[in-house]
């Protein structure tokens, strides 16, 4: 099979790796006849085609996979904004075909509903991009707050996390927000895992866009969708991790926490210092389940008050992540068996802002079925009955 040299280059570039830089890492040796660069350079040119040990070499450096030098030319990346996953002087992360390709997918329906609601009647949204990490957490916090009309009491009355998160959804719709639970493509076989992405936010002042990755525990959606909110307020387009390196995301992750979870109520934990690991556990458990939060949120939270070292904080994440893995394996072998109907699972994803939307524009004349397909993620068959059987809303 012919090679594209192109990626060679593309691929490089990516990594942020100047010629000399990645003949290096590839491990390319000076030679009587050429340099190890004019040898990376040859590859590049088409001149020469690389042995699999040196693509195995390239994807190892590169940080791509290998079945990425087998395409038939560079792949388009999705517009992610700002990749608020990469650390200053760090290699970026690396390349994801699926996650870009639910990246553009996310824009085109974004692009749409903007469309819509500009010949409808566009009215910019005033907090989209009018607050900055100069505002103190506690300042910005009251402002999201109020505007919301979040209550956090209400919020942890709910019976389920589920239904305080539907609590927190309806609020931030309320305010002109659509927000998504995206984490595939429309089939499990392309599940995007939570340590790719968390969430990406659009911070445009028409037509702003939240999506959760929903592959995520549901006890980190309502924290994930306020950190994306942070970034709307901010005006920052992007996808973010689990980084805390990054100052804008530890600003996000902060104000996310102060939101659900304020000082006051971490000091009542201040007793778990030195505590025991299975005591700590314990105790965070059953206080992240009353407060509807999920537990690594309650550790990190206590890793900032130095209530727990950072050493037992990471025993902590470790120990509540592999339970979170073992949880997701049981119910995803349980959903099998006895799951949602098709419908209720696309609604749920989908949030009754943006199906409202589409309901109107249809019946206006103003969207075709097949618009609407691609911006619901179904089949233009299914729109109809998906539309029909929701309940009918009016946030926007």
């Amino acid at each position: 099979m012919t090679l594209n040299p192109e990626i060679f280059t593309w691929a490089r570039d990516t990594a942020g790796l100047s010629p000399d830089a990645a003949a290096r890492a590839l491990g390319f040796n000076d030679t009587r006849d050429r340099s190890a660069t004019e040898r990376l350079k040859a590859l590049e040119a088409g001149d020469e085609e690389p042995s699999r040990s040196v693509l195995l070499k390239m994807a190892k450096a590169y940080r791509r996979s290998l079945l990425v030098f087998y395409l038939s030319g560079p792949p388009r990346p999705g517009d992610r904004g700002h990749d608020f996953r990469t650390v200053p002087g760090t290699p970026p992360p690396q390349y994801h075909p699926i996650l870009d390709a639910l990246i553009r997918d996310i824009r085109g329906r974004q692009t749409i509903v903007r469309a819509l609601l500009e010949e409808i009647e566009p009215r910019p949204l005033d907090f989209i991009g009018s607050a900055s990490m100069d505002d103190s957490t506690h300042h910005l916090a009251n402002r999201i707050t109020e505007r919301l009309r979040f209550s956090l009491p209400e919020f942890r009355a709910q019976a389920t996390l589920q239904a305080s998160f539907r609590y927190l959804r309806e609020n931030i719709e309320a305010t002109g927000v659509y927000l998504l639970l995206l984490g595939n493509l429309g089939s499990h076989h392309t599940n995007v895992e939570p340590d790719i992405f968390r969430g990406f936010a659009i911070a445009d002042p028409i037509a702003p866009f939240i999506v959760v990755n929903d592959q995520d525990a549901r006890a980190a959606w309502s924290f994930t969708a306020l950190h994306e909110l942070v970034h709307l307020w901010l005006g920052t387009t992007g996808i973010s991790g689990g980084s805390f390196e990054t100052q804008i995301e530890r600003y996000c992750n902060d104000l996310a926490g102060e939101i659900l979870l304020p000082a006051t109520d971490i000091r009542t934990l201040a007793h778990l210092h030195n505590a025991p690991l299975d005591d700590a556990i314990e105790v965070i458990s059953t206080f992240a389940e009353r407060n509807k939060v999920s537990r690594a949120m309650v550790a990190y939270k206590l890793l900032q008050a130095r209530t727990v070292s950072a050493a037992t904080w990471q025993d902590l994440a470790n120990h509540f992540r592999l339970q979170w893995i073992a949880s997701r394996e049981r119910s995803q072998t349980k959903a099998s068996e006895e799951g949602p109907s098709y419908y209720v699972v696309k609604r749920h994803r989908l949030g009754n802002a943006l199906l409202d939307t589409v309901r109107r524009s249809l019946a206006e004349g103003m969207l075709t079925p097949t618009k609407a397909a691609q911006v619901l993620g179904v089949k233009p068959r299914n729109v109809d009955p998906l539309l029909h059987s929701a309940p009918q809303q009016s946030t926007h």
